[in-house]
């Protein structure tokens, strides 16, 4: 009999060799970097337990007498979020996603103008400068710089 035929034969070998990859390379991840971001949901209720823990906690002259109102009303807020986050939890996700869209658009346009208005040529002298053409032409629409009232077209 051959070496091969004496073995049994296990067909996960494989897939038991990269799952134990995997889970090495995610504790040494999780060791590096600490615990990955849980979902918008559980950010959230992170966020409304920590704000409540530390306004609970502040103890300064200006709560005084306010400070049993105050906290009424951050137990009010968490009872009033808890549902909403328990029952449609990936609703946060997609405002989420939803809101990165906006930042990428709203950085790409800031982006483009700040290109229109750096658009520089080289001068004569060899320094940069503003073109010769949107100079002598006072009807080019590329702005030179920021007047305060520009208004960014988003569309």
């Amino acid at each position: 009999m051959s070496e091969a035929t004496d073995r049994p034969v296990d067909g996960d070998a494989w897939a038991d060799a990269c799952a134990e990859d995997l889970a090495a390379e995610q504790a040494r991840r999780r060791a590096q970097y600490g615990p990955p971001p849980g979902s918008a949901a559980e950010e959230l209720r992170k966020l409304v337990d920590a704000v409540a823990d530390k306004v609970s906690s502040l103890q300064t002259p200006l709560l005084g007498v306010a400070a049993p109102a105050v906290q009424q009303a951050i137990r009010q807020a968490k009872s009033a979020v808890e549902p909403v986050i328990e029952r449609n939890p990936q609703v946060f996700d997609h405002l989420a996603a939803a809101g990165n869209e906006l930042l990428a658009a709203y950085r790409s346009a800031v982006e483009g103008q700040e290109s229109r208005w750096t658009r520089t040529t080289e001068g004569a002298s060899g320094t940069a400068g503003p073109s010769k053409k949107a100079a002598d032409d006072p009807s080019d629409p590329r702005d030179e710089g920021p007047s305060g009232t520009e208004r960014i077209d988003l569309d």
